[in-house]
C-alpha cells in the first residue's frame, strides 16, 4: 500500500499561547495577592467570631490560594520547550493543576459537612458584627479577583479552576453576610452551620464539572465541542476521498486540539489541494494541529507528490 502523509499546525499558536500565558500569569498574581492577604484576616476573624460559615469561607479561600499558586506554577512549567522526554512540552501540567484543585475542593466540602453537623447540634456563641464586617470585606476582594480572572477562564481549564475557586468564595461571602443578619435579628445560631453546608453544596457541581473536564483531557478523550462524526463526514466529502478511518481527536491542554486520520483516496493527488482542504476542515472544527495519512493501496501508478 502506498501512502503520503502531511501534518500541519497553527503556526502562530505558540506565540499566541505565550502571550496569553503572560497575561494569565499577571492576572493570577494580582488575584493571589488579594486573596492571600484577606485569607489571614478571615481565618483570624472566623476564630474570634466562632462562625463556621466564615471559617468555611476561609477554608475555600485557602484552597483559592493553593489553586492560584498551582496555576502560576503550571503556567511557568508550561512555557518550557519540548524535549526528547516531553515531545509535546509541558503544557498539560495545567490540566493536572485543574484536577488537583477540584480534588482539594471536594476535600474541603467533606470537612465542612462534618463540622457543620457538630456545630448544628452544639452551636457556639457567634459575634455577628465582626462576622458581617469580615464577610463584607471578603465580598469586595472576591469580586475584584473574579473581574481579574474572568477573561482567562474562557480558554484555559487552569484559569477556569482558579476562577471557580474565587467564585465559590464570593457566594460564600454573600451567605455569611446573610447569616450574620439572621443571627443578629433572630438569634438562630444554627443558621451558621446550615449556610456552611449550602456554600459547599453550591460549589460541588461546578467542582465536579472541572474534574470531569480535566479528566477527559488526561484520558485523551474527544474535546468538548468536537463532533467526530461530522468531522469524518466533512473529510469524506472531499474529492477523491473514498473512506476516512483511524480518526483520533484529543487535547494536549485547554484549547489545543490535535487530530490524526487516514484518508483512503481513489486517485493520487498531484498537488497539495486535497491536504490543504483537509486542514481547513480540521480548523473549522477547532483543531489546531492535524496530521493526515493519504492511502491508495488500490491506486495504480507511481506515488504522487509527498506532502
Amino acid at each position: 500500500m502506498s501512502t503520503a502523509s502531511s501534518h500541519k499546525g497553527d503556526g502562530g499558536h505558540d506565540g499566541h499561547s505565550h502571550g496569553a500565558g503572560v497575561t494569565n500569569e499577571r492576572k493570577l498574581t494580582i488575584a493571589l495577592v488579594l486573596t492571600g492577604g484577606f485569607l489571614m484576616v478571615e481565618v483570624i476573624g472566623g476564630i474570634l467570631t466562632q462562625s463556621l460559615a466564615l471559617l468555611s469561607d476561609a477554608a475555600h479561600m485557602l484552597t483559592d490560594v493553593l489553586a492560584l499558586v498551582i496555576a502560576l506554577i503550571a503556567i511557568k512549567i508550561g512555557r518550557r520547550a519540548a524535549d526528547h522526554q516531553r515531545s509535546y512540552g509541558y503544557r498539560r501540567f495545567e490540566i493536572l493543576a485543574a484536577a488537583f484543585n477540584a480534588i482539594l475542593l471536594f476535600g474541603v466540602a467533606i470537612y465542612i459537612f462534618y463540622e457543620a453537623i457538630q456545630r448544628f447540634l452544639h452551636p457556639p456563641e457567634i459575634q455577628t458584627t465582626g462576622m458581617l464586617v469580615i464577610a463584607a470585606i471578603g465580598l469586595v476582594v472576591n469580586i475584584i479577583s473574579m473581574m481579574v480572572l474572568r477573561g482567562g477562564a474562557d480558554n484555559s481549564l487552569n484559569m477556569k479552576g482558579a476562577y471557580l475557586e474565587v467564585l465559590s468564595d464570593m457566594v460564600g461571602s454573600v451567605a455569611v453576610i446573610v447569616g450574620a443578619g439572621i443571627i443578629a435579628y433572630t438569634g438562630w445560631r444554627q443558621v451558621d452551620a446550615v449556610l456552611a453546608v449550602l456554600i459547599s453544596l453550591w460549589v460541588l457541581p461546578r467542582t465536579w464539572r472541572l474534574l470531569v473536564d480535566s479528566t477527559q483531557v488526561l484520558l485523551e478523550g474527544t474535546p468538548a465541542g468536537v463532533d467526530v462524526a461530522k468531522l469524518r463526514a466533512d473529510l469524506s466529502g472531499l474529492p477523491t476521498v473514498l473512506d476516512v478511518h483511524d480518526v483520533h481527536v484529543w487535547s494536549i491542554t485547554s484549547g489545543q486540539h490535535s487530530l490524526t486520520a487516514h484518508l483512503d483516496v481513489s486517485a493520487w493527488p498531484t498537488n497539495t489541494i486535497l491536504l490543504e482542504a483537509a486542514h481547513e476542515i480540521a480548523m473549522d472544527h477547532g483543531i489546531t494541529h492535524a496530521t493526515f495519512q493519504v492511502e491508495g493501496g488500490h491506486v495504480g501508478g507511481p506515488l504522487g507528490e509527498h506532502m
